[in-house]
């Protein structure tokens, strides 16, 4: 077992072994085995967290920005140096390709980077009035932060909960995945070695339900946010309601891919071929339903089944993987029951549709085609390894089917059309549309969805703004 798989809490800048606490195993889903063990907080542990958040907000708040901005600085070159070892460690423990999990650790350097010089740009404004009065908008930090990062991308989830909270001014406790603990804990001890107190930046594990009752049961937090499922999410956001505390959710999706017969199809298949089977298909973005025009619909139906065979499926430390396995055993088993319905309903299995072998948790790269409606992986996120391929009739079709269903997270569309382009943007009801590209994400960017895909926005100005509190000063 590897040194860097023995994970603690980090608590009041304290790291917190198992001893004298429950613990929870943590699996290598390439071999099923056993790879360590994550201890969870217990009760007095999350009661000091809340007692050194609140201690830590007020210093961190009370730091000069070009001081927090040096320190996060700091942080984003630590998390730099040792992003071999966090991506190893990532892989490990969640499957995904090597050279993957060393860039997005180094992505969630490059989100830190971004939140650290946006401290310098939080400002507020003068309203005009008569002479001998003034009126100002300023904006506060909201007040000790709780996040929960899902387990799909550990280190960049991570970050996304707790960067814009400190570039803010906020403090934060931070329950990143018990399933993928070490990456979160890194980045977090990257920020304590940097100069953020750890007060102000702390990292829990638990029982989630406990865990998130507890915190958010605390007048003490004044804000949470999350990353995962929309069932867990309405959850958390009844939870956050009973206290008003601010909240931002960032759910789950089902994204649309509208091919439009005007397409560039070799770009087209190359790029999302590759989306569509990026960490096993266990990417909230990832593109699941694709709706093509019939004129290309065989064409781009061949191309991508092409495409799915030709992936190389393997450990993330084998250096040709393209694909590693997905992240759980209940992951692999939902894939195959959502597969076994869309066979029961007609679908086509074109490519895939089985695991691979019995070690691990290892699943074909799938196309089913002409899936209808009533199968359940028509109306439910995969989460996995699957890309579903149906002939439309045209462009409206393609919308209505595009904004069916009560997800709005991301959506693709591929035309040269300029005035189609328009119309998409203003009528694909989506958090983040991308034409001609595969990426919705960048640091400058807000990412957040909308329906059920959630609400509020992480990254950009966006994701530092929603760690805000609006104040207008009036003054006779």
């Amino acid at each position: 077992m590897a040194d860097h798989l023995a994970c603690t809490l980090l608590i009041a800048g304290e790291a917190l072994t198992g001893t004298g606490r429950e613990s929870q195993d943590v699996i290598d889903p390439a071999t099923g085995e056993i790879i360590g063990s994550v201890p969870h907080a217990t009760a007095a542990d999350l009661d000091r967290a809340l007692e050194a958040a609140e201690r830590g907000f007020r210093t961190w708040r009370g730091t000069s920005a070009d001081q927090r901005t040096a320190i996060l600085l700091k942080a984003a070159g630590l998390i730099r140096e040792r992003s071999a070892q966090i991506g190893e460690a990532l892989t490990r423990e969640q499957g995904k390709p090597i050279k993957e999990a060393i860039g997005e650790t180094l992505y969630s350097a490059t989100l830190l980077e971004f939140y650290a010089q946006e401290i310098k740009r939080i400002y507020g404004r003068t309203l005009v009035r008569p002479a001998g009065q003034r009126a100002e908008v300023q904006y506060h930090p909201v007040g000790p932060v709780a996040g929960f990062a899902a387990w799909n991308f550990p280190s960049l989830n991570v970050m996304r909960k707790i960067g814009g909270a400190l570039a803010a001014g906020c403090s934060t406790i931070i329950k990143p995945s018990e399933e993928t603990p070490t990456a979160g804990i890194a980045l977090v001890q990257a920020l304590i070695d940097a100069g953020v107190p750890g007060d102000t930046v702390q990292c829990v594990f638990g029982v989630p339900d406990v865990v998130s009752r507890h915190l958010l049961a605390s007048p003490i937090i004044r804000k949470v946010t999350f990353t995962g499922s929309t069932a867990v999410g309405k959850h958390l956001a009844k939870l956050a309601a009973e206290d008003l505390k601010i909240a931002t959710m960032e759910l789950g999706g089902h994204a649309p891919v509208l091919i439009f017969a005007d397409a560039d199809l070799d770009a087209a298949l190359d790029t999302m071929s590759a989306n569509a089977f990026r960490n096993a298909g266990q990417v909230c973005v990832s593109p699941t339903r694709f709706l093509i025009e019939e004129p290309v619909f065989e064409r781009f139906r061949d191309g991508f089944v092409a495409r799915a065979k030709a992936i190389k499926v393997g450990s993330g430390f084998d250096a040709d993987s393209a694909m590693g396995p997905m992240a759980s055993a209940r992951g692999l088993e939902r894939m195959e029951q959502m597969i076994g319905d869309a066979r029961e309903h007609g679908a086509q299995v074109l490519a895939g549709g089985e695991r691979i072998g019995n070690r691990g948790f290892f699943h074909q790269p799938t196309v089913l085609s002409e899936v209808p409606e009533s199968a359940e992986i028509m109306n439910e996120e995969p989460f996995g390894p699957v890309a579903l391929l149906n002939p439309m009739k045209g462009e409206d079709a393609m919308i209505e089917e595009a904004n069916r269903l009560p997800y709005g997270l991301a959506a693709y569309a591929w035309t040269k059309d300029p005035a189609r382009r328009r119309r998409l943007a203003a009528e694909v009801e989506a958090g983040m549309l991308a034409i001609d590209t595969g990426s919705v994400s960048a640091a400058d960017a807000p990412f957040g969805g909308i329906k059920w895909s959630g609400y509020g926005s992480e990254d950009g100005r966006e994701g530092v703004m929603a760690c805000m509190v609006t104040k207008t000063v009036h003054e006779g």
